[in-house]
């Protein structure tokens, strides 16, 4: 009598096992990290999709020789670069300093470097900075790779109450996991300890033990071994940006007149740096209707 009543029993549960088995999302299929030379990281969505990382075909990048005064900080960022692809012991790096002078464009060029000395050998994948909180699963997916990856953030900064400093933290040195002996992180801020200064500030002001609590904000940069700080372009600098940027694109101007030129620019934009340099010579390529190289 019991085996009869337990039978349809078994036979719905089965079915009821089946049906949910079906509604269930497959299993996240795993990425392919050889498909590319770079990857920008897209986290799993709150609405159930999954995480990602999608393949750059052609990564925006300025040849590292086009970067005019900054060859200590490439020379830095290069050799540190090219020890870790070549799979020896290397640094987190933080660039920070003055906008505009080529900070993210070192990070980019150092990396195309390192894979014009072994081709393949670093991959560089971007994360954004509202998805730092994510690194432990970037890093979860990246663990087991046999190759090697430098994981970015631009502009990484953080503000008042954010409590993504201490997720960070924890992955570049202090988790229990730690850091992947295949991955390495860089990052740029124009804040040289990442937060704002009124932030340090307010701690002193503020805390119970104002000394503490202070350190506990700006020891994240402690995190990165190499420091590699960009400051304000002088005007013999400036020109040579301008310089060498008019000689790539073959521009046909005297350098008296380049200067001439730099100058107002650079007035009108109330500064001088490789960014408004770059802006610069746009402006005069396409005024003397020179097109950009592939465009």
């Amino acid at each position: 009598m019991s085996e009869i009543a337990t039978h349809p029993l078994q036979s719905t549960l089965a079915r009821i096992a089946a049906a949910l088995e079906r509604l269930a999302p497959p299993p996240a299929a795993r990425p392919d990290l050889t498909a590319a030379d770079a990857f920008v990281w897209h986290p799993a969505s709150p609405q159930g999709g999954p995480a990602q990382l999608v393949p750059v075909k052609k990564v925006a990048t300025v040849g590292i020789g086009l970067l005019q005064g900054v060859d200590r900080q490439k020379q830095l960022l290069t050799e540190n670069t090219q020890r870790f692809a070549r799979g020896l012991p290397a640094n987190n790096a933080m660039l920070w300093g003055a906008r505009g002078m080529g900070k993210s464009s070192l990070v980019k060029a150092a990396h195309a470097a390192a894979n014009a000395e072994a081709p393949g050998a670093l991959a560089l994948i971007e994360i954004q900075r509202e998805d730092i909180r994510t690194l432990p699963d970037l890093l979860n997916v990246l663990r087991e790779s046999p190759r090697r990856f430098l994981v970015f953030c631009d502009d990484l900064s953080f503000e008042r109450e954010d409590q993504d400093y201490k997720a960070l933290k924890s992955v570049l040195d202090g988790g229990i996991e730690g850091r992947p002996a295949n991955v390495l992180f860089y990052a740029t801020s124009n804040r040289r300890h990442l937060m704002a200064r009124d932030m340090i500030e307010n701690e002193r002001s503020t805390a119970i033990n104002p000394g503490e609590a202070v350190e506990e904000k700006v020891s994240l940069s402690d995190r990165f071994g190499l420091w590699i700080g960009f400051h304000n372009a002088d005007q013999s600098t400036f020109f040579a940006m301008v310089e060498a940027y008019a000689a790539d694109l073959g521009l046909d101007v005297t350098a008296e007149e380049l200067h001439r030129q730099a100058v107002e620019w650079s007035v009108t934009r109330g500064g001088r740096s490789g960014r408004v340099a770059w802006q610069f010579i746009m402006d005069l390529a396409g005024r003397m209707g020179v097109a950009l190289p592939g465009r």
